[in-house]
């Protein structure tokens, strides 16, 4: 029995369809990130969870019951938001202590659930204070608090790190894991940021145009994307104009390049071939270089500690490659490089999509 499941769920304002044949099942006590642009639906498939919209069809389970019409309070949801939507005239302890009170639990109770939650998230120091004395990694923290508070059976984040400096993202970030695994509890996590998403997910749904792409692993989503709009959003992407070839594999400027099974164009159709940088590899050559292969120019490289990101200008095909060179690469803009592009792992796009 899924902790939390979509069933076949659309939603639409107006003339705009938001969700369509929106299916998605998360198992108990994981967490599972939906990923996706601006508009794609994932606060929407949140916000219906929540309780805060409802579905024109399809039904919403928690734990095998149906909510899909149940009012958000009486649906045990914990909620944070990107705004921390604290109480400015209440201290952080009577902040966390808000919800419990509204549901009327025992005094007792109510501090020592609160006293835990303050631990959990470790603010008891700061119990006394009031939102406006607290940085905004610390109100974050105390809004989580909040919702776990409630015990609630499901917790839903709504791109809760957003407002927060690069630093501070990513150590409330894996708080969040942290307490999310200790606690054990079904969360469903909403954000934007791909990096965000791999890091802390069990699963991660990409999303697009109201519909899931793509829902695994993060090792899967990124190594095996199910589509060329999964594979540009997650991570970065080189693209290739390239062009099918009898018997199987695409030419890439007259380099013929295998692909995967299923994956081929047509004999003679256009398209691009996505690969990966750290796909591909760079040997130095001598002068313009003699042989057969993909051949390019040096134009740039950046420095990123564990390796170094090249960008290569390659002849046949006019185009920009970036390689992830391990360590310091030892090239300089103007080096002329053979380029080996590594296709296991690629994709391949018809022109037409391209053009849609």
């Amino acid at each position: 029995m899924s902790a939390l499941a979509y069933v076949g769920v659309r939603k639409t304002f107006g003339a705009t369809v938001a969700l369509e044949h929106f299916d998605l099942a998360l198992r108990e006590g994981e967490l599972v990130s939906l990923l996706g642009p601006s508009g794609c639906g994932k606060t929407t498939a949140l916000r219906i969870a929540a309780g805060f919209e409802l579905p024109d069809a399809g039904t919403v389970t928690v734990a095998g019951s149906d909510i899909t019409r149940v009012p958000a309070h009486r649906r045990n949801m914990g909620m944070v938001f990107q705004s921390y939507s604290l109480f400015p005239n209440l201290t952080v302890e009577l902040n966390v202590d808000y919800g419990l009170r509204s549901r009327k639990v025992a005094k007792a109770e109510r501090a020592r659930r609160v006293a835990r939650m303050l631990e959990l998230v470790q603010l008891s120091h700061l119990a006394k204070r009031y939102p406006h004395q607290l940085s905004g990694g610390q109100q974050q923290r105390v809004a989580l608090a909040r919702a776990l508070a409630v015990e609630p059976q499901v917790l839903l984040l709504d791109e809760p790190l957003s407002a927060l400096d690069a630093k501070v993202r990513t150590t409330l970030r894996d708080e969040i894991r942290r307490i999310q695994t200790e606690l054990g509890i079904t969360t469903l996590f909403v954000t934007h940021d791909q990096e965000e998403a791999l890091a802390i997910s069990d699963r991660v749904g990409v999303m697009s145009e109201g519909r899931l792409e793509q829902l695994g692993e993060p090792t899967e989503v990124y190594r095996q994307p199910a589509s060329a709009f999964v594979a540009r959003f997650v991570g970065s992407m080189n693209e290739l104009a390239a062009t099918g070839r009898p018997g199987g594999g695409v030419d890439v400027g007259g380099v013929g390049l295998p692909v995967p099974d299923g994956r081929a164009l047509r004999p003679g159709a256009a398209g691009s071939l996505l690969v990966r940088p750290e796909d591909v590899r760079l040997e130095p050559l001598d002068g313009d270089g003699d042989g057969a292969g993909l051949r390019g120019t040096v134009v740039t490289q950046v420095f990123a500690g564990p390796s170094t990101l090249v960008k290569v200008r390659v002849d046949a095909v006019d185009a920009l490659v970036t390689a992830d060179v391990p360590g310091a690469a030892p090239y300089a803009a103007g080096d002329r490089v053979a380029v080996h592009v590594d296709t296991a792992r690629a994709i391949v796009e018809p022109a037409a999509e391209v053009a849609s």
